[in-house]
This record gives structure tokens, sequence and C-alpha cells, in this order.
């Protein structure tokens, strides 16, 4: 990785904490020292930092220069098949708002058969095609009890952020999809009916939810990904 596409991951790490409301501009002049007009600029690629500046936001956001690679689990000299045998099990938040999946974000590992995800098809949106494809995740008691028994607790969820179309990925059957609802993470079979997604659960006994894109949103920026992989028992 070379220092602009390390300066492009900066920034936009940086502009995800803002989305999610964990960091302002004004308090990162605060951190910093730098003026707010300076880091606007830069946020909003006007103009670059130099690598002083660049130590300065790190150190005040108690990051290191390793968070901004993405995590690559591959050895030296594997072959390509082997490259997505090894997925990042993240954090909810990670899955729902990270672009790429730093090392420090990595809870465990998991292990697939070679091979497996290889035909995997992707339906991506172009805002999302610099993603790093594949995370999972892992599902707590409250959230598997709306999709059980298709997902018990703490099952191990893989998603393919590399598609979040609401086509179906087979035809005659309803595809499951990891959401993004109130900055939560909701597993559900999803439509979009009235310009809402509408959540419905597997358990009749949990309520569909309906969910109203934002002004710039589309219904795929809702959408962290398809379930490509359920483990239910390790």
């Amino acid at each position: 990785m070379n220092f602009t596409q390390m300066h492009e991951r900066l920034r936009l790490e940086l502009l995800r904490r803002i989305q999610r409301g964990t960091l302002s501009v004004s308090l990162l002049a605060r951190q910093t020292g730098f003026g707010q007009s300076h880091l606007s600029n830069f946020l909003n690629t006007r103009r670059q930092l130099s690598l002083d500046a660049m130590d300065r936001i790190l150190a005040a956001q108690h990051m290191a220069a390793s968070d901004l690679l993405a995590s690559n689990y591959r050895s030296a000299g594997l072959p390509l098949q082997y490259e997505n045998s090894t997925i990042p099990v993240v954090s909810h938040t990670t899955a729902l708002f990270e672009p790429f999946i730093r090392p420090a974000a990595v809870q465990t590992m998991l292990h697939l058969p070679v091979g497996l995800l290889q035909t995997t098809r992707a339906r991506v949106s172009n805002n999302r095609r610099t993603w790093q494809r594949y995370v999972a995740v892992c599902i707590p008691l409250d959230e598997a009890l709306p999709m059980e028994p298709v997902v018990l607790p703490d099952a191990i969820v893989l998603l393919d952020r590399h598609y979040n179309s609401l086509a179906p990925y087979r035809p005659g059957r309803p595809n499951l999809y990891a959401v993004r609802h109130d900055a939560h993470l909701r597993l559900r079979y999803v439509d979009f009916i009235l310009n809402r997604l509408v959540l419905r659960p597997h358990n009749i006994a949990f309520p569909v939810d309906l969910i109203e894109p934002g002004p710039n949103e589309s219904p795929g920026d809702l959408i962290a990904g398809r379930v490509a992989l359920i483990l239910n028992e390790m």
C-alpha cells in the first residue's frame, strides 16, 4: 500500500466516525490543533495532508498506521483460490460501517474449505465495489430469536457485502440479509414496498419492521450484505 492509499483510508475512516456520531470536525480540530477549514478540506478531498499531519490525527484518534491496512490473511505464494478461505469475524458495527477491515477490528478467524466461495455471485452497487467483500459476525440470543430456527443463538453468519441488491440470488427462494436498522445489525428477509424496506422475521411471533431510506440513501445503502452461510454449531 502506498501513501496515497493510506491517506484515502484515513479520510474514509474519519468520515465513518463522523457518520456514527463518535467524532466531529470541531472535536478533531481541538484534538490536533488544526483549523476546522483545514480538516474540512481534507475530508472533502480538496487538499491532502502531510505525513506529520497524518501522524497527529492518528495519535489523536488512538490509531496506528497498521489500522489503515486492510486485513490480509493470505500467505505469500498461495494460489488465488485460498484468498477467500479465511474470513475475519468482526463486530456488527464493523460489518455495517467499515469498508476495509483493520487488523485491530478482527475478533477471530473463520476458516472455510478452499474454493467454497469461489463461484459465489456478486450483485453490488457502485459505492460498495471497493469494500472488503466477506466478513462474518456472531449472532447473540436477542438477534437470533426472530430468525429461529434458521439462525440459532451464537451462530456465526458469513456476509457477502458485494450483494446488496434485492434481486433473488436463487429463483423462488428469499434472500436473507444483514440490514442496518437504527445503527444495529438485523438479520431479516427483505422486500421494498412503497419506498420502504420491509424487514420480515422467520419467527412469526416477532413483528415486521419498516425502514424508510433517508433522502440520499438507496435501499442497498441499508443492506450490509446477503447471508451466504450460517454456522449454527461450531
